[in-house]
């Protein structure tokens, strides 16, 4: 899910879309194989059976979800092997009034594909959401998670993110809260991703 090693996959094209109501089973599908494969490492930050409809349908209704479906070909494409979800919505558990919430793009449901693990998918989403902040004239790209993974917040860190503190609340997993600037942000590796993003812009994101 959170690697920096480049393979032969990320070298194919992708497309982004906004999640439409018929990729729904397929979104629910993804989310449990990446819930499955995180309880399976002691991470309970998701639910270890993926997310209920109820959680999905609401986003994609927002038109905040977004898939990443691999092509074959031009025309051909494969199917989603990524998905993320940005919105403006700040957790009021996690982000206080001081942390002017309305200033950020915040960061949920990011998930790849295992069999896409490793290919910088997830780094180059990030890039992309890191875009979108500033088009819509934001700040900071922000999101929370497991407040007992430090694997998964090294991997934010070395996404230049800034663990900003932790809120430990007995009733949730996730807490360490991270943010970083708008804009591209990845480590680079000197390998492009092309990205489609099918609302009419193409962003190179950067693996």
């Amino acid at each position: 899910m959170h690697s920096n090693t480049a393979s032969p996959t990320a070298t194919r094209p992708f497309t982004l879309r906004r999640a439409t109501e018929g990729d729904l089973d397929g979104v629910l599908a993804l989310l449990a194989e990446t819930a499955g494969w995180l309880n399976r490492r002691g991470v309970r930050q998701w639910p270890a059976d993926g997310f209920p409809a109820g959680r999905i349908t609401p986003l994609i209704g927002e038109g905040v979800l977004y898939l990443l479906d691999r092509e074959d070909g031009p025309g051909r494409p494969v199917g989603p092997v990524a998905t993320v979800a940005l919105d403006g919505h700040a957790d009021p558990e996690f982000w206080t009034r001081g942390d002017d919430p309305g200033s950020a793009l915040y960061v949920h449901k990011l998930a790849v594909a295992r069999d896409h693990a490793g290919t910088g998918l997830g780094e180059a989403l990030l890039d992309w959401a890191g875009l979108r902040v500033l088009t819509l004239g934001k700040r900071w790209l922000r999101l929370d998670c497991s407040k007992d993974n430090p694997g998964l917040q090294g991997y934010y860190r070395r996404q230049r993110f800034t663990h900003l503190r932790t809120v430990d609340l007995p009733h949730r997993a996730s807490g360490a809260l991270f943010q970083r600037p708008g804009g591209l942000r990845a480590r680079a590796s000197g390998l492009a991703l092309p990205i489609s993003d099918r609302r009419g812009s193409s962003v190179p994101e950067h693996v």
